[in-house]
């Protein structure tokens, strides 16, 4: 999971280079990719918290 985060704060990087400079289609283009990839991060994240709870009791 921890190389979704990267991905997704390397896009947001990406964007708001492309921000400065004036590149509008790819700054839209890379923050869309940063938010998508930040929530599956965090959606993921949630899904192995809860199987780790539901799971702990089990041998």
């Amino acid at each position: 999971m921890g190389s979704l985060l990267y991905w997704a704060v390397l896009f947001l990087i990406i964007a708001i280079i492309a921000a400065i400079f004036g590149f509008g289609g790819v700054a839209g283009t890379a923050i869309a990719g940063a938010k998508i990839l930040f929530w599956v991060a965090i959606a993921l994240f949630i899904i192995s918290v809860v199987a780790s709870l539901l799971g702990r009791g089990r041998i």
